[in-house]
C-alpha cells in the first residue's frame, strides 16, 4: 500500500445544518455545511414543503402558466375556425354567398 495518497481523517468533524442544528462525525472535511438533516427533512417531520432550490419551483410554475397561455390561445383559433367554417357552410346553403368583413375599397390611382 502507497503511503501518503489518503486524505487526512477528521474523527471530530463538526457538521452544521442550514436549521441550526449541528454534531460531530468522522470525515476528510473538518467542518460540514448542509442544508437538510434528521431534524429539518420532511420525510423525518411528516411536513410538507417545497425545498426550491435555484428557483426550481418557480420555473415549473412559470412554465405551467406559460402553457395554459398558449392552450388557451389556441382554443380561441380553433373555435374562430370552427366559426369561419359553420359561416362558409351556411353561406354555401343561402346560395353562395360568403359574408365578409366589410373593408375599404382601394383609392383609385390617377392616371
Amino acid at each position: 500500500m502507497k503511503a501518503k495518497i489518503h486524505p487526512k481523517y477528521y474523527p471530530n468533524a463538526k457538521v452544521i445544518c442550514a436549521c441550526g442544528n449541528t454534531w460531530t462525525t468522522g470525515s476528510t472535511k473538518e467542518l460540514i455545511r448542509t442544508d437538510l438533516c434528521s431534524n429539518c427533512h420532511p420525510f423525518y417531520t411528516g411536513e410538507q414543503r417545497i425545498v426550491d432550490t435555484a428557483g426550481q419551483v418557480d420555473r415549473f410554475i412559470k412554465r405551467l402558466e406559460r402553457k395554459d397561455t398558449v392552450i388557451a390561445g389556441l382554443e380561441a383559433q380553433r373555435q374562430a375556425a370552427a366559426a369561419a367554417a359553420e359561416e362558409e357552410r351556411l353561406a354555401v346553403r343561402r346560395g353562395g354567398k360568403v359574408r365578409t368583413k366589410k373593408t375599404e375599397a382601394p383609392a383609385p390611382t390617377g392616371a
